[in-house]
């Protein structure tokens, strides 16, 4: 590797966690502020109307429409367009509550569950991206439910976010020869990057929020294993069907599997 390339790695993972390293104050600072010693909302939803979860809704129906119905304009305009759902809140928020709540529960929000949220997630991108898997496996029914029952298994331990980076060119690379393959990338999606991360709170953000209200890091794992295992083994039924039904009309006789091109 070039030593400039090499130097440029180095000072990219040292920036990482010199931010990291500098957070942790940040955030006990945070924590040391009391109740008591600034205004704040008391918690009680009789305090907020329905209609405040108009800005939230909003912008969740931007992320699930606006791609598909105006991808043009939402690929060069995500920004501006979160941003207007954003300050649809803050500012009623402050004409109603004033400036020292809304600053206090804008810190609150940013510090204490923001950033510890962004740092789980830098941590857990980094080490998934650093990890490549290589090999020469074969896109067959067995072979892909065996990496979607692997990943969804990780999900929960190492985020939905992590397990799907280090699965999904695997995946894909493995069924780089098949003609019908869109319905792997769907269950993919449903059982490693969503109901995999059931267990724990390093698998989904808002078990993750649980965690840092004080709720038990296990409590998820014994009140969710029952619903994820039913919906993992029904889906994953669904997928072997389903991957059997194109596998069969997409393989030929005189395939040669030794043309496959490599994992890595």
């Amino acid at each position: 590797m070039d030593y400039k390339k090499t130097n440029t790695v180095d000072m990219s993972k040292h920036k990482i966690f010199s931010f990291i390293l500098a957070m942790f104050p940040v955030l006990t600072l945070a924590g040391d502020i009391g109740h008591g010693t600034a205004p704040h909302l008391d918690g009680s939803i009789e305090n907020l109307a329905i209609y405040w979860i108009v800005p939230f809704i909003g912008i969740l129906l931007s992320i699930a429409i606006f791609p598909l119905i105006w991808p043009k304009i939402w690929h060069h305009h995500f920004g501006k367009i979160s941003l207007f759902w954003v300050i649809s809140l803050i500012i009623p928020f402050l004409l109603k509550e004033g400036w020292e709540i809304t600053l206090y529960e804008l810190m609150h929000v940013g510090l204490l569950e923001y950033a510890p949220f962004i740092i789980l997630l830098l941590a857990l991108f980094t080490i998934s991206g650093g990890v490549r898997l290589t090999g020469s496996l074969v896109g067959t029914p067995i072979i892909n439910s065996l990496i979607l029952l692997i990943g969804t298994v990780l999900a929960s331990w190492m985020g939905t976010t992590g397990a799907a980076m280090l699965l999904i060119h695997p995946l894909i690379k493995a069924n780089s020869w098949r003609q019908h393959r869109v319905h792997i990338i769907v269950f993919f999606i449903f059982l490693v990057a969503n109901i995999g991360g059931s267990l724990t709170p390093l698998g989904d953000p808002p078990l993750f929020l649980g965690f840092l209200k004080g709720i038990n890091f296990f409590w998820t794992t014994k009140a969710m294993f029952m619903p994820m295992l039913f919906l993992v083994v029904f889906l994953l039924v669904i997928f072997f069907a389903v991957d059997t039904y194109f596998y069969g009309k997409e393989l030929q006789p005189d395939y040669n599997y030794q043309e496959l091109k490599k994992l890595g």
